[in-house]
Formats: structure tokens, C-alpha cells, sequence
């Protein structure tokens, strides 16, 4: 009943999907390994979603910069503007949350 993991797990982590597989077959053992490898892969993965949300944040602030000149010439056209800009980095950050949930 000796599988190969194909991620280098520690020994204990090993062990413990062992005995799962042993007490509680196949299937019980593959969900924990499944759950583990998500696990370790989690931080990675929530910090490079992190990183690309800054750089998207500091690229819409370098854009607002620009067009901070247009929207003072035109009040009105500047707060419509304003919001849909607001409008498009709220949909932003939505995704970038719905990508981490997922």
C-alpha cells in the first residue's frame, strides 16, 4: 500500500497520509494530500496575487495623475470621469479578490 508522492512532503506529513490511507482507505488519504498540497501552495500563490494588485494600484494612481490636469479643466466631465474610474478599479478589485477565494 506504499504510494510515491511526487511532492516532497516532510516525514511526518507522510506518515500521517499513511495511516489515513491505512484506517480510512484511498480516498480519505487522497483528499488530505490534495488539502496539504493546496496549503503549501497557498502562500505563494496569495502573495504573488498580492503583488500584482499593488502594481495594478500603483499604475491606476500613475494614470489618475495624468488626468487629474483634464478633469480640472472640466469639472462636471471630471467627476463623471472620476466616477468610472472608480467604477473600473472597484471591478478590479473584485476579481483580484474572486481569483483568491478561488
Amino acid at each position: 500500500m506504499n504510494q510515491v508522492n511526487p511532492s516532497p512532503l516532510p516525514l511526518q506529513v507522510q506518515a500521517l497520509l499513511n495511516r489515513l490511507q491505512a484506517r480510512f482507505g484511498s480516498g480519505l488519504a487522497d483528499a488530505a494530500a490534495s488539502l496539504l498540497t493546496a496549503a503549501e501552495q497557498a502562500p505563494g500563490r496569495v502573495s504573488q496575487e498580492w503583488q500584482l494588485f499593488w502594481q495594478e494600484v500603483e499604475l491606476e494612481s500613475e494614470r489618475l495623475a495624468r488626468d487629474e490636469g483634464a478633469a480640472a479643466a472640466s469639472p462636471e466631465a471630471g467627476a463623471a470621469e472620476l466616477q468610472q474610474q472608480i467604477d473600473s478599479l472597484r471591478a478590479r478589485v473584485a476579481a483580484i479578490a474572486h481569483k483568491l477565494d478561488a
